[in-house]
């Protein structure tokens, strides 16, 4: 096991296009999906562990910030993933920037409050509650797990696969989780379709409400 990380922290990566693309694309689905995962866990220890709350606006288990701040921080700290610490700090700081504009903009342009962290347990030296220490930890650490384990992860399914079937899985999986994003995002909004959230309150799934 030490080798082979050796071997991935020291090695000089090369795939096509369309094999980086699929990479790419399945960080998203699985970055999200972990997103999704933590939120869900962290919501049910801050209401005292009494209720499980649906995160997210999706049908599926996915949270679109999360995927897209896997992506930044792949960009930003892969080349330079020999150093952990450079890791921690670059990722900890441009996630921390993507929360509190992410959570800024969805106030005041979309005037949906998706997270406050003045509401929120271990929420000390939270920004406009838009961004606290506690978040900008877990998404540093967060990033050594993306970097050191699921990227290479991904690299390996790359390699071992056979380019077609991994090209199919990684698209085919991004495709239904983006027309999930896509469909909630916009086309129920233009054609007044029922959305996620407000199925899965009709059948008695609970969400979150910040203002």
């Amino acid at each position: 096991m030490k080798e082979k990380f050796k071997k991935y922290i020291n090695k000089e990566y090369h795939f096509d296009k369309s094999t980086m693309a699929a990479i790419l694309c399945l960080i998203v689905v699985i970055s999200g999906i972990f997103g999704f995962l933590y939120e869900f866990i962290f919501y049910y220890f801050n209401s005292g562990m009494t209720t499980f709350y649906y995160r997210g606006g999706n049908f599926l288990p996915w949270i679109n910030i999360y995927a897209i701040g896997a992506v930044i921080i792949f960009f930003l700290t892969f080349k330079k993933r020999k150093n952990p610490l450079f890791v921690f700090l670059v990722s900890a700081v441009s996630t921390g920037i993507l929360e509190y504009v992410g959570g800024w903009f969805m106030e005041n342009i979309m005037n949906v409050k998706c997270w406050d962290y003045t509401n929120e347990i271990l929420s000390f030296g939270n920004i406009d509650g838009y961004v606290c220490i506690r978040s900008v930890l877990v998404f540093g650490l967060s990033s050594l797990l993306l970097i050191y384990a699921l990227v290479p992860f991904c690299f390996y399914l790359a390699k071992k696969m056979k380019k077609k079937h991994f090209l199919i899985l990684s698209f085919t999986l991004f495709g239904i989780f983006m027309f999930d994003e896509l469909y909630n995002l916009i086309f129920a909004r233009i054609l007044d379709l029922p959305r996620a959230s407000y199925v899965y309150k009709q059948i008695g799934f609970k969400y979150l409400y910040f203002k």
